[in-house]
């Protein structure tokens, strides 16, 4: 969406996350129908890369949504293969590796392919998914820079394949709270938000911890989830961002990526924005502070159970299985529309990979970075 674009616009365009019934996108193509189980009316999902989020939240949830399912998978790793194989009791002809990844063109059993690999993989899966004729989810932050983001949106635009990220928190029951709170001006005009996102990371020999792969640090991984708050909390794209790195208190782990990073956004409806990351601090807040109150969650962006709370009382919502809901809602509109819903599409992570950029050329540089 245009920077200059304005609170209402960007309302119409979220309201897909706000509630179930209008995710389905406008001026839908039509579904090449023979590629689905039309019997059972369930998307073929197929998971590229078997890490953790992978086998504890995407399979997981793929046995609980009601319109796509887990038909194949992707990994370099033969025991993981034969171990997803009988879990899951997946044919033989729906696992592939990474060499022979693009026969899953041949494959009408799968429509949708998950990209769940190390950020600096993401380009090349996505482009060769879309090549074979795949609609493309992909895990945030979408690529490790702006021009992998925007060739990864031309190559789905060239094959006319759906691209979506997996912008979880668009479609969990808190996080919707907070954004129709602050659009409808509940609490009145949205003036600050602090917004927060850090744990102590484990292995030294991880591949976040390699810049190559993760394209960064913290604010890579994290930190895009408090980007992404003040950009849906506001209605609003940023103006300008200043940053600062914090201190490096232990440089043979931090010698590739920083360890924390701070950084400030101004809006043009004049909310200022604090944002934090870090990997040595165990934190997880989104406050907002408005003319007429307040309303905060935290736990705000991990797996749950979110929490939250208004200067009225308590938020009392049901708490949901975040990757269920999300790929449930994602399906239902394709299903119904051929479209991903807008709000999660390539052109939302673009938004998020410039602005991530734009904060670490300000936290090397000490500038002011604008935005527009």
């Amino acid at each position: 969406m245009p920077n200059n674009q304005s609170r209402r616009d960007f309302l119409q365009k979220m309201s897909g996350g706000l509630t179930l019934a209008s995710l389905a996108g406008s001026g839908a193509f039509a579904l090449k129908t023979s590629r689905l189980p039309i019997d059972t009316k369930k998307l073929g999902v197929a998971l590229v890369g078997l890490g953790s989020y992978a086998k504890n939240q995407l399979a997981v949830a793929l046995e609980k949504t009601t319109n796509c399912y887990l038909a194949g998978i992707v990994t370099g790793t033969p025991a993981k293969a034969d171990e997803w194989s009988k879990k899951y009791n997946l044919d033989k002809k729906n696992i592939y590796n990474y060499q022979n990844f693009d026969e899953i063109a041949k494959n009408k059993n799968i429509d949708i392919v998950y990209v769940v690999l190390p950020n600096s993989m993401h380009k090349e899966f996505v482009v060769r998914a879309a090549k074979a004729g795949k609609h493309v989810m992909c895990e945030k932050p979408m690529s490790t820079s702006v021009k992998d983001a925007e060739d990864m949106i031309q190559a789905c635009k060239d094959a006319n394949v759906q691209l979506g990220i997996g912008y979880r928190m668009h479609f969990e029951p808190f996080t919707k709270e907070v954004i129709r709170q602050c659009r409808e001006k509940v609490i009145g005009d949205v003036r600050f938000i602090q917004t927060n996102f850090g744990f102590t990371i484990g292995d030294p020999a991880q591949w976040r911890l390699k810049k190559a792969m993760a394209g960064g640090g913290p604010l890579m991984d994290v930190g895009i989830y408090c980007v992404q708050a003040s950009r849906y909390v506001t209605g609003e794209e940023p103006l300008s961002v200043t940053a600062q790195y914090g201190p490096v208190t232990e440089p043979g782990i931090f010698k590739d990526v920083e360890q924390s990073v701070s950084w400030q956004l101004e809006f043009p409806g004049h909310t200022t924005v604090n944002g934090f990351s870090s990997y040595r601090s165990n934190i997880e807040q989104l406050y907002v502070s408005a003319t007429k109150g307040w309303i905060q969650l935290g736990p705000a962006y991990g797996y749950g159970p979110i929490k939250g709370s208004t200067n009225a009382g308590p938020l009392n919502l049901p708490v949901v299985h975040h990757q269920t809901v999300m790929l449930e809602e994602i399906c239902k509109s394709f299903l119904e529309s051929g479209k991903f819903p807008e709000h999660i599409t390539g052109p939302e992570g673009l938004k998020d990979m410039k602005i991530l950029m734009s904060i670490y050329e300000a936290a090397a540089t000490g500038k002011k970075i604008s935005l527009v």
